[in-house]
């Protein structure tokens, strides 16, 4: 079940702690797809709540298999004033080239006119591999609202692609491949929307900063040691169950176990990965 009680402490941890001022809902580490509708409501009800005033940003995921109950999503958020909506495509009947998948966000989409829209381009889970470079080639005229992609790939020449092809339309790339960041910025993403910022959020933030700079030895100091941790934790096997472990040890907020299929991370996991990340000395001395 969803505990809507931790959120209040969750999001003074990711403010204080961690400097994260934007967060995104029901995404795939939030196992927004294993949700019902109520419970989606309720999640971004509460976050948009216990954000006001606090946080920058509450992105909503909205995306569905079902396109009546994504549309609802969309006019359920923009009612409680989220900043912005994301949509995956759908992944059991797919869309199978551009139009199908741009009819598809055009009409969830509409449903939000005035909230800023995000496709959530995650090929590796949804299998729609239609490239971003070719979905955003005149994609303003059919979505008014479209404001950028969560680019969840590690095809960073897709990405470059859609950079130099769009920097007059100053859309918004927000990569999602943690272990990869470094090498999307320097191509040009504007930010990230990834799982370990819950809890490494200080130190990308940190590894941002000497981007800027830019200083771009420690900057690849801050994204090696973060390749480590997530190296190490992949050959045990890592995914939203081990992500949730690793948040609750960190943080201290019980992140609860995920829901099925998903089955809870094991002891041995939660030893050895907090042992890896304890080991980790970070270039601010921590």
């Amino acid at each position: 079940q969803i505990n809507l009680s931790v959120i209040r402490q969750y999001v003074d941890y990711l403010v204080s702690e961690q400097n994260v001022k934007n967060v995104f809902v029901n995404g795939t580490t939030g196992e927004g797809l294993s949700l019902n509708i109520q419970e989606r409501k309720q999640l971004a009800e509460e976050w948009v709540c216990q954000g006001k005033d606090k946080l920058d940003h509450v992105i909503i995921h909205v995306g569905a298999l079902s396109l009546p109950e994504s549309q609802e999503l969309a006019r359920h958020a923009a009612a409680i004033g989220a900043s912005g909506i994301a949509v995956i495509a759908p992944f059991f009947f797919k869309p199978t080239n551009k139009d199908e998948l741009i009819a598809f966000l055009q009409q969830v989409a509409s449903e939000a006119p005035a909230v800023p829209f995000y496709y959530y381009h995650i090929p590796p889970l949804t299998g729609v591999k239609v490239c971003v470079e070719e979905l955003l080639d005149g994609i303003k005229e059919q979505i008014p609202t479209f404001q950028g992609v969560k680019f969840s790939d590690t095809d960073l020449l897709d990405l470059a692609q859609c950079i130099n092809k769009n920097e007059r339309e100053q859309f918004a790339f927000l990569y999602g491949v943690d272990e990869q960041l470094l090498s999307a910025l320097a191509i040009g993403a504007d930010g990230a929307v990834g799982s370990t910022y819950n809890y490494l959020g200080q130190k990308n933030n940190l590894m941002l900063q000497a981007f800027a700079k830019p200083d771009l030895a420690l900057a690849r100091k801050y994204q090696f040691l973060t390749g480590e941790f997530l190296n190490f934790v992949i050959k045990l096997g890592f995914g939203v169950a081990q992500t949730k472990a690793v948040m609750t040890f960190v943080s201290g907020i019980p992140m609860g176990p995920p829901r099925l299929p998903l089955v809870d991370a094991s002891e041995d996991f939660i030893v050895k990965a907090k042992a890896k990340l304890d080991s980790i000395v970070w270039p601010d001395g921590d």
